[in-house]
């Protein structure tokens, strides 16, 4: 039987739970009384623990390497290796090794969609000096999505407070095809953060959740490619299997899902779009950022694909491969241009092929949390330090926003300045859907945080 129609006959329903566990009945509670800059809003929680030193101080192996190694630790060893990002020239290449690009050694940088006077930090506002409030990847996530932290909250546990998806859902009255949140995997708990357990908000506001690296990766074709439909009289064992690998992604909840209660237009805009995936994955032409071919690329295509099908008014994209830099500085190097250059590539292409998001989508870019100051023992092939996340320089991060009525140009923030927390994020989105006034009123955001359009004068 062919792929489509095993989708069709056999798992559709069970397949919904990897990518869509909660299509709800909309409801608006609360009218809006802000005013909504656009109709669209991106997050790209940007790729898993970024050290400030290589992205917007621009220091690449001057800062990155220096202290340890002082051949390193001469200008002609600083750079911008994220022109998609920020504004600077790149490593000069008769002083300094390239390592940060493609091929066998980095060499070759890859060639950005958008720079210079088309740059994020040219046609957006960049916060260069952020501070987060926790030095951890999954305490940055729920920062990023909840606009604050509890110290006590850790993996395996869903937010205590209600994340940005339930804000929007539940003060916009949108369907859950309208809330996307885009996982890279389906470890470390990712799958639990869309959405909280606060009783007034929780599933029935919760995201879509969606990890194509798994659903249509090498763990999903294992299950679809040669895929039969089962016989529930005769065959109930191979269908449970299936039902535990579409479910697996929600194992960590330790209950039974919520009812999902689709709607049939909904569900036929899902299982239209699975099937529209696997023939493109099958097809290799699934949408993707030229040059870059790592697993966060990848996922930014997934992420454009289902942007063009679903229009979302929410959508959160989860990029993670700089996180080898605990043990390959070099890997770390190569993950960040890339995720640098996918982030272009994205906004480029809501602006290109997306019309009804084009001109009318802001994007904001945010590390959920930096690296530390100094490297640990860990070498690399090129004998350059690796870096873990514990110590104060783990809290500073950059914030980038484009679109929308947000100023172009400018910048905010120098080392000795910080502007801004990065739980700022939950009512900046807020605020651009117009629905800042019930977020900030919700008195769940933690002390200090404000919307970054606050911070613009």
């Amino acid at each position: 039987m062919k792929r489509r129609d095993f989708l069709k006959k056999a798992s559709l329903a069970a397949a919904g739970s990897i990518i869509a566990p909660y299509i709800l009945p909309s409801g608006r509670l609360f009218a809006g009384n802000n005013v909504q800059a656009a109709q669209h809003v991106v997050l790209v929680m940007f790729a898993g623990g970024v050290r400030h030193q290589e992205a917007a101080l621009q220091g690449y192996l001057q800062l990155g390497q220096g202290g340890k190694i002082t051949s390193l630790n001469t200008p002609g060893n600083a750079g911008n290796i994220m022109p998609s990002l920020f504004n600077g020239l790149a490593p000069n290449s008769s002083l300094t090794p390239i390592v940060y690009g493609t091929g066998t050694t980095g060499a070759t940088p890859i060639a950005p969609v958008i720079s210079g006077a088309n740059s994020i930090q040219s046609l957006g506002t960049t916060f260069k000096e952020v501070r987060c409030i926790t030095a951890g990847h999954y305490d940055g996530w729920t920062a990023l999505l909840q606009g604050n932290r509890i110290a006590s909250q850790g993996l395996k546990q869903k937010p205590v407070y209600p994340t940005i998806f339930e804000y929007v859902r539940r003060e916009m009255g949108l369907p859950a095809t309208k809330v996307w949140f885009v996982g890279n995997g389906i470890g470390a708990s990712l799958p639990l953060l869309n959405y909280s357990e606060h009783p007034n908000y929780g599933a029935k506001y919760g995201a879509n959740f969606f990890a194509p690296l798994t659903t249509f990766g090498t763990p999903g074709q294992a299950w679809y490619e040669d895929a039969k439909a089962y016989d529930p009289t005769t065959e109930l064992g191979p269908m449970y299997a299936m039902k535990t690998f579409l479910d697996k992604n929600f194992s960590n909840i330790g209950k039974p899902l919520p009812d999902l209660k689709n709607t049939e237009a909904e569900k036929y805009d899902i299982h239209n779009f699975m099937k529209q995936m696997f023939t493109k994955t099958h097809n290799n032409s699934v949408a993707a950022p030229p040059g870059a071919s790592n697993g966060d690329a990848r996922n930014i295509g997934y992420c454009a694909e289902l942007m063009k099908y679903f229009k979302p008014t929410l959508t959160v994209v989860n990029l993670s491969a700089v996180d080898s830099c605990h043990q390959n500085y070099t890997g770390y190097l190569q993950a960040l241009h890339q995720a640098d250059h996918s982030v272009g590539w994205l906004w480029n292409y809501i602006q290109t092929t997306i019309p009804e998001m084009a001109n009318n989508t802001v994007m904001l870019v945010a590390p959920e949390c930096g690296r530390d100051l100094y490297p640990n023992p860990i070498k690399d092939n090129n004998n350059y330090f690796a870096y873990d996340h514990s110590d104060a320089n783990s809290l500073r991060t950059f914030t980038s926003i484009i679109g929308g009525t947000t100023p172009a140009g400018l910048v905010k923030g120098d080392p000795t300045t910080p502007v801004g927390l990065n739980t700022n994020v939950v009512p900046t989105i807020a605020e651009v859907l117009g629905i800042k006034n019930q977020v900030v009123g919700s008195g769940f955001l933690a002390l200090g945080t404000q919307s970054f359009y606050d911070l613009m004068s």
